[in-house]
């Protein structure tokens, strides 16, 4: 299986400043490995949308793939109680 490239968007570096660091080492983590396996076993397609979102811990991680493209956009990052609010 081919590797996939991450991208971010702009918004997440300052979603990432409110999570305490020992989490923002996890998630990075875990991101990481999305470029692996976009869909791993524990992700949820959301409804009424193309993106996808794993937990880590009580946070949330939102991305879009574009698989034509080899590409992983992390679109947001936060708390579960916050995170899907537009």
């Amino acid at each position: 299986m081919a590797k996939y490239k991450l991208t971010y968007k702009k918004s997440v570096s300052k979603d990432l400043r409110s999570i305490p660091n020992q989490d923002v080492t996890r998630i990075r983590m875990r991101i990481e490995a999305l470029a692996e396996n976009p869909r791993p076993v524990d992700c949820k397609k959301l409804s009424g949308l193309e993106r996808y979102r794993v937990r880590q811990g009580v946070y949330r991680i939102l991305y879009e793939i574009r698989d034509h493209e080899l590409i992983v956009t992390v679109i947001k990052i936060g708390h579960r109680s916050s995170v899907y609010k537009q």
